[in-house]
């Protein structure tokens, strides 16, 4: 009989761990996720700048590097929400939104991804230093970046364009949706900003080392 009594008390406690295991895995029913997809709408430019570009490293700062999404409610008061949460990280969404823009511009040569092998003679890192809702008066998304454009060929890294970018959008009430609204407008605004900078900028971008075999075909023409 205890032999029988312990079998039954470690079934029970197994069965109370597996579906205490089940409820940690599933969604909070009330919690909504969000995404922030800027589609770049302007017809495609006419040629492309002489430069290939391989998408580097994006992050974000606290408190804006999770995806709870984050509201200003005074000058030092910052609050997440822990209900309204970013489908993917913000840092991710900046990164992906920069590189299909980029992409669809046709500004360059080729946009190359983060993850290829390919060694760039170019890169474009990003840094979000604000991405929050402001409803300390007049409600605001808020949405700045910091965008670095460097040689990779160079010990120095040379950087050729380095924006940083601020947009504030005014928004039609405080509701969560009004709020994503407003910050894909404001990252449609930055990134068409960042595509005329980048390209304006190429032209400081210094010429790739060039090979013995370009070097003296460069010298016999």
């Amino acid at each position: 009989m205890k032999y029988l009594s312990r079998t039954l008390t470690g079934i029970l406690a197994l069965a109370m761990a597996t579906l205490t295991g089940c409820a940690l895995n599933k969604p909070n029913p009330d919690q909504t996720s969000w995404l922030i997809v800027p589609e770049r709408t302007a017809p495609p430019r006419a040629a492309p700048v002489n430069l290939t570009l391989k998408m580097g490293s994006f992050t974000a700062n606290a408190p804006f590097d999770g995806k709870s999404m984050v509201y200003r409610l005074s000058d030092n008061r910052y609050e997440k929400d822990f209900y309204n949460l970013y489908l993917i990280y913000p840092r991710d969404m900046v990164a992906n939104a920069t590189r299909d823009w980029l992409a669809k511009s046709n500004g360059f040569t080729q946009i190359q991804e983060e993850s290829t092998v390919f060694f760039p003679m170019y890169q474009l890192q990003g840094v979000i230093d604000e991405f929050y809702g402001d409803y300390r008066n007049q409600p605001e998304a808020v949405v700045t970046i910091q965008f670095y454009a460097s040689s990779s060929f160079t010990a120095q890294n040379y950087l050729f364009s380095s924006p940083r970018i601020t947009r504030r959008v005014a928004l039609r009430d405080k509701s969560t949706q009004a709020l994503i609204d407003g910050q894909q407008q404001a990252l449609t605004q930055i990134l068409t900003e960042l595509e005329d900078r980048l390209i304006a900028d190429s032209a400081k971008a210094p010429e790739p080392y060039k090979t013995v075999s370009q070097k003296t075909a460069d010298k016999a023409r």
